[in-house]
């Protein structure tokens, strides 16, 4: 088992990323059908596919400059609350790794946490509120927790998509305290977030990915 990855061969995450809403948009809208405008999927989908394009169209592209045009994308081309929400998550994942060849579980630490520390600046949510955080901040807890106990780099990945995956269902189980959702407040419970589901179904990407590259 291999202990990092180059930035290069990180490009694969990107593609993965992207795979993966593009084939869960209708999941996603179904989703946000529950509390929010049911558009979720769509949305996702089509900055998505925006970043596919303008990604397709060049030579070769690193990890770091992946998550830069996906960033840009999603700011540019979704507006609405997710486009700066999510653009600002992968604009953090780009600038904590851009100047590394090598990928490391530190540096994967770093990423996570300038990407968290990106979507802190644009949103007051918080754990318990029914948001992506509810799925974000426990797994990058419990990837932090797993680095700092000397866990190889990939169960630091399944230990954090495990934590994210639990936060992704406690989600269910709340009132929706922020976005559309707040407007039906306890009707929202027994559903999951769309937000959050988006965002499990992006770590769930980068956690598979990079295992999979780690195992070669």
């Amino acid at each position: 088992m291999r202990t990092d990855f180059s930035n290069q061969e990180g490009s694969k995450i990107v593609d993965a990323i992207i795979a993966a809403i593009q084939t869960n948009k209708e999941y996603l809208s179904e989703v946000d059908r529950h509390g929010g405008d049911g558009d979720h999927g769509i949305n996702m989908n089509k900055g998505f596919t925006f970043a596919r394009q303008e990604l397709d169209d060049l030579p070769r592209y690193t990890m770091s400059d992946g998550l830069k045009v996906i960033s840009q994308v999603l700011v540019n081309k979704i507006g609405g609350s997710m486009g700066p929400l999510y653009g600002s998550f992968f604009r953090g994942l780009s600038v904590a790794s851009r100047k590394e060849e090598t990928i490391t579980r530190e540096v994967m630490l770093a990423m996570l946490k300038k990407a968290y520390q990106n979507l802190s600046d644009l949103t007051d949510a918080k754990v318990g509120d029914k948001s992506l955080i509810d799925v974000l901040v426990p797994a990058i807890e419990t990837y932090e927790k797993a680095v700092d106990g000397g866990e190889a780099f990939n169960e630091c990945l399944t230990q954090s998509l495990a934590a994210a995956k639990t936060g992704l269902e406690a989600t269910k189980m709340i009132p929706a305290k922020i976005g559309r959702a707040s407007r039906i407040g306890d009707r929202s419970i027994g559903y999951q977030d769309a937000g959050a589901t988006s965002c499990y179904l992006i770590i769930e990407a980068i956690v598979n990915t990079i295992n999979e590259l780690l195992g070669e």
